[in-house]
């Protein structure tokens, strides 16, 4: 099992430990309650010539002018705010849809280029494209050194 798919049925437990025990714990109270926000799901995957990390966030539901996006190394942080649709006078059943603040932290596998990344917003996915910046495999000769402070060339 690679490491990729290992983080991610760790997530994917978390997800299901969060709606199995959430209304336990009253995550889900409808009135008197200040919600902590909610987790969006991601997919990250890698495509394309030139390469590129390529991710998926389900934020349906939520103005893309409230979702801000920052590369920090090999993490991209995503933030952003659902607004709830709670009006006074209507009698709920049920209410499910998460809402509040929210800030996913995504590792990436590899180095990109933060300057050309490109995000687009459709149907209530968020694509946000990040060119890899390419390793560089140029073999280099390193000098070793003595305690004599001469060098040995190799």
């Amino acid at each position: 099992m690679s490491e990729r798919d290992l983080f991610a049925n760790f997530e994917r437990m978390r997800r299901e430990m969060d709606e199995l025990f959430g209304d336990v714990f009253g995550r889900r109270a409808l009135h008197g309650r200040q919600r902590g926000g909610f987790s969006p799901a991601v997919d990250v995957f890698y495509e394309g010539d030139p390469p590129r990390a390529v991710l998926h966030a389900e934020l349906a539901g939520i103005d893309p002018a409230e979702v801000t996006l920052e590369v920090v190394g090999r993490e991209l942080v995503i933030c952003g705010h659902r607004r709830p649709d709670v009006e006074e006078g209507r009698a709920y059943q049920q209410l499910e849809i998460d809402f509040g603040p929210f800030r996913r932290v995504i590792a990436l596998g590899a180095d990109v280029a933060a300057d050309e990344a490109r995000a687009t917003y459709l149907d209530g996915i968020l694509r946000i494209e990040l060119p890899l910046v390419p390793s560089e495999r140029v073999a280099r000769s390193v000098r070793i050194e003595t305690r004599g402070g001469e060098g040995q060339r190799p």
